[in-house]
């Protein structure tokens, strides 16, 4: 239902330009020149391009075809092929800009729409749901041109517009500001863990080390290490290492509650994920005993993707595991816990797992690999200092993404009620 005083209409009829990009731009990749946008630099969840991979082009020995995809400050790009509906508003100030033929390129007139506000609307979970109905080439996705010119809008007086897109570019500001201190502190996370957990970088009073400074080679994923840290395999300071089951191989069926039973896609490349957790009864759970996993518990997978790394999360008293993961109990009276995950956690032993695996189908790493991975092993109080100071990095990422989710969430919340026109603005005022 059109709100009163929106004007319906069709995306083409308020455009200037509808096309595409040309092909075999790839040929004309160069370090510098004209930037070049693709479907990479779109984005699923906004409209304001990604830069971070971008490529450029050299437009003087460019084909004349391509030249005509000229970007302009406000076109608005959508994807059409593979993943459709992503879109992108170009802002002013991107300088010499083409597209490819996966991408297309809206100029509407300013006469008759906002463009920022056509490309909020076109970002909107509603229209991607409809542009991805629209999809023209059956299995293998794509949009033709005349389809996306045909696309039904429905539009508020300019000013109107201009008032929402003003709105929403100020959540997206917030947005882009915390994705970068989000960025930061997970950069800053990784230097830290590269100096600390190689000792290049020590949390004590060098004065007191013994032959301070000195280095000795490693067979951990380190290859140098301090020469008075140790080196010790994860089963020289640890209670327990074993592996999970499945339910049913005892005679057991899925509960819809009970005690949580974690598989493989709830430890992800970012920690516990509880969209794929699933329940067991509490004889399940008894039955498969040795599998239990309790607080402090590390869970790491040894099939498929290899080497992911959690902990049990401190709001389940205990979990079980299925085949897929293995747990390792550590022995807290010799070794930090949080230490020994931070080591875990670092790229170096993915990598290593992901070397060591066996059967390319599905790879895997055995108890006995897992067992015998080396660790460093400094003196448990520089462990300590080293876990607290990462620990604190950890927490100040998990904040950043709490709010980052947060704010995307009201994003969205606002972009149902504003595009809508179920919630009107006061252009005459600066606040909703």
């Amino acid at each position: 239902m059109v709100p009163e005083g929106w004007k319906p209409t069709k995306l083409g009829d308020i455009s200037s330009l509808v096309t595409s990009g040309s092909r075999d731009w790839a040929k004309f990749y160069s370090d510098s020149g004209s930037k070049f946008i693709r479907m990479t630099n779109l984005r699923r969840d906004g409209i304001h391009l990604k830069m971070d991979d971008l490529k450029f082009v050299n437009i003087e020995s460019g084909s004349a075809d391509g030249k005509r995809t000229s970007l302009q400050a406000g076109d608005i790009l959508i994807s059409i092929t593979a993943e459709l509906g992503k879109i992108g508003w170009v802002p002013p100030g991107l300088g010499e800009a083409y597209i490819n033929q996966h991408t297309a390129l809206v100029r509407v007139e300013p006469t008759e729409s906002e463009s920022k506000f056509v490309a909020y609307l076109l970002s909107s979970k509603p229209y991607h749901r409809r542009i991805n109905a629209l999809n023209d080439a059956g299995a293998k996705a794509g949009l033709n041109l005349a389809t996306i010119r045909s696309l039904p809008i429905a539009l508020p007086d300019i000013p109107e517009q201009k008032k929402i897109a003003q709105i929403l570019s100020t959540w997206d500001q917030a947005i882009t500001a915390t994705e970068r201190l989000l960025a930061n502190s997970q950069k800053r996370k990784k230097g830290l863990m590269q100096q600390l957990l190689a000792g290049k970088k020590r949390l004590v009073d060098m004065s007191t080390v013994p032959s301070h400074g000195d280095f000795k080679p490693s067979k951990s994923p380190y290859r140098h290490l301090p020469s008075n840290w140790a080196e010790v395999t994860l089963s020289n300071v640890s209670s327990f290492i074993t592996k999970g089951a499945t339910p049913t191989t005892y005679g057991f069926e899925w509960q819809d509650s009970g005690i949580p039973f974690i598989r493989s896609e709830c430890v992800s490349e970012n920690g516990f994920r509880a969209s794929g957790l699933a329940h067991i009864c509490r004889d399940a759970h008894e039955a498969m005993g040795r599998s239990k996993v309790f607080n402090g518990d590390i869970l790491i997978t040894i099939t498929g993707n290899v080497g992911r790394v959690c902990m049990l999360p401190e709001r389940f008293e205990e979990a079980n595991i299925n085949q897929h993961i293995a747990k390792i109990t550590l022995d807290g009276a010799t070794v930090d816990r949080d230490f020994v995950f931070q080591c875990l956690q670092d790229r170096k032993y993915r990598v290593q797992f992901e070397r060591i695996t066996t059967g390319q189908a599905y790879p895997q790493i055995s108890l006995v690999q897992v067992r015998d991975t080396i660790i460093p092993m400094p003196p448990l109080d520089e462990q300590r200092k080293i876990a607290l100071v990462l620990s604190t990095a950890d927490h100040e990422i998990s904040a950043l993404k709490l709010r980052l989710s947060a704010l995307r969430q009201e994003k969205h919340a606002l972009m149902q009620q504003l595009l809508t026109g179920k919630r009107r603005v006061n252009v005459e005022t600066e606040a909703a």
